[in-house]
């Protein structure tokens, strides 16, 4: 029995990959079928199994056509997807939340966020008071993209939403945080980058030469917490 409303699709991505379609909207319920699906894939030691790779509203499953024909790796992903959608499976989540979450101290304004006063300016708020709604939610990990371990989270207070810098910057540092739109987010790494700099962390969120090399995974719940310089 399939308790949700949008059955998922399974569309063809090549010869041997699959993408699971579960939705087109963004949402923390979709998220959480995206982010069961990933890691039963993930852990269900399936040795045709290449890559997973969740995105806001569906999972990329590559497999090799070596090991598995695609009708048989097909069946067996509708299969997985099927019992992650049982009635007995719902919840799992809910009750996980608290072992999911990753603290990010974050100095706020300052050198490390020059655009905060711009944010508070652009929101009618005080610097103190964007920092608290920005530092209250517990946000949620949709996703990792742009570059490596670079964070898509959803929970930002709409009050805080501020528009990409018109011109971006050729160097933002790494750690620091940012608001772009109503969404917020922290660059691993040195790159180029548009966002509103409101803080920087000391905490490192992607090393190549690590395993696992981001610390952040979709699924991972987040708070952010002020500290001084």
């Amino acid at each position: 029995m399939n308790l949700y409303d949008d059955a998922p699709r399974f569309l063809w991505a090549g010869d041997s990959a699959v993408v699971i379609q579960f939705g087109s909207d963004i949402s923390p319920l979709l998220a959480s079928r995206v982010h069961r699906t990933t890691r039963a894939l993930e852990t269900g030691n399936l040795p045709w199994l290449v890559e997973v790779l969740p995105s806001y509203r569906s999972v990329l499953a590559e497999f090799d056509p070596r090991l598995i024909s695609p009708t048989a790796a097909l069946d067996a992903l509708r299969g997985i997807v099927k019992a992650i959608d049982a009635p007995d499976c719902l919840g799992v989540d809910e009750a996980n939340i608290e072992n999911n979450v990753v603290t990010i101290p974050v100095c706020y304004g300052g050198q490390f966020g020059p655009d905060l006063d711009d944010v508070a300016a652009h929101t009618g708020l005080s610097p103190g008071e964007v920092i608290a709604l920005h530092s209250e939610p517990l946000y949620l990990v949709y996703m990792i993209g742009f570059t490596l371990g670079f964070p898509y989270l959803g929970g930002m207070s709409p009050r805080i939403a501020t528009p990409r810098l018109a011109t971006p910057r050729t160097v933002v540092p790494a750690g620091s945080v940012g608001i772009a739109g109503n969404q917020t987010g922290v660059y691993p790494s040195a790159s180029p980058g548009g966002w509103r700099l409101i803080g920087r962390t000391p905490l490192r969120l992607a090393d190549p030469s690590a395993d696992p090399p981001c610390l952040l995974r979709a699924g991972n719940r987040i708070r952010f917490v002020p500290v001084d310089e």
